[in-house]
C-alpha cells in the first residue's frame, strides 16, 4: 500500500476502501469461490487485464504442486485464482444483446455463473453504465458480493455495492488512469496470500 500511495498519492482519499477491496478478494478466494468481471470499452479491456493477472503468475511463478497432474504437465502450468471477463463472452453477449435485452447482458452471464460468495466486479467511470448496474443488482440478488471501481462520483454501483472505490477523477480516461494501478496492487496482494513463489 505505501508504494502504491507513494506514486499515486491522490489515490490516499482511497486507502480505505482499497484495504477494503483488497480484505474481499482474499476472503472470497480463502472461501473457494470465484471473482467474475465486467465494464464496457476501456474497462472491458480492464477485465481482461485483470484476468490475465490472476489467471497465471503475475510478479510470482506460482508453482503447480497438484500430484493429479503429472510432473510433464505441471511444469508448465501456473497456479490460478479463478477468475472470469464477462466481456470476453462474445457470443452469448451478442446473442442476448439482440434476442432479449443489451442493458442484461451481463447480469445474464451472473445469473448464470454466480453462486452465493462469489465476488462480481463491476467496472464503470461513470458508476452509471446500466448493464454493469444491472449485473451488480442481480449479483446482490444471487447472494454474491459485489465490488465496484468507479470516478468520484456518488453514482448507482456506489449505492448498491459491497465495496466501491471511488477515484478522485471524473474525466474517462483519468478515471481509468487510476483504476489501473489499483487492480494492479488488488492482484499482487491476493497473489502474495496464496502463492509462495
Amino acid at each position: 500500500m505505501k508504494e502504491l500511495l507513494k506514486r499515486y498519492p491522490a489515490l490516499s482519499e482511497c486507502k480505505e476502501d482499497i484495504i477494503a477491496a483488497r480484505d474481499l478478494i482474499i476472503d472470497t478466494y480463502s472461501n473457494k469461490k470465484k471473482i467474475l468481471v465486467c465494464g464496457n470499452g476501456g474497462s472491458a479491456a480492464d477485465c481482461e487485464h485483470i484476468v490475465g493477472e490472476l489467471m497465471k503468475g503475475f510478479l510470482k511463478k506460482r508453482e503447480v504442486t497438484d500430484n493429479r497432474i503429472p510432473e510433464e504437465l505441471r511444469k508448465n502450468l501456473q497456479g490460478a485464482l479463478p477468475a472470469i471477463s464477462l466481456p470476453s463472452q462474445c457470443a452469448v453477449l451478442s446473442a442476448f444483446i439482440n434476442d432479449v435485452a443489451p442493458d442484461m447482458m451481463y447480469a445474464q452471464l451472473v445469473y448464470g455463473y454466480a453462486k452465493e460468495n462469489d465476488l462480481v466486479m463491476g467496472i464503470s467511470t461513470s458508476g452509471n453504465s446500466k448493464n454493469v448496474v444491472n449485473a451488480i443488482e442481480v449479483a446482490r440478488c444471487v447472494g454474491a458480493k459485489t465490488l465496484s471501481l468507479t470516478g468520484s462520483g456518488k453514482s448507482k454501483l456506489s449505492e448498491l455495492s459491497t465495496v466501491t472505490i471511488r477515484v478522485p477523477e471524473t474525466e474517462t480516461y483519468k478515471v481509468q488512469e487510476y483504476h489501473l494501478p489499483i487492480y494492479h496492487y488488488l492482484c499482487a496482494e491476493a497473489e502474495k496470500c496464496f502463492f509462495e513463489s
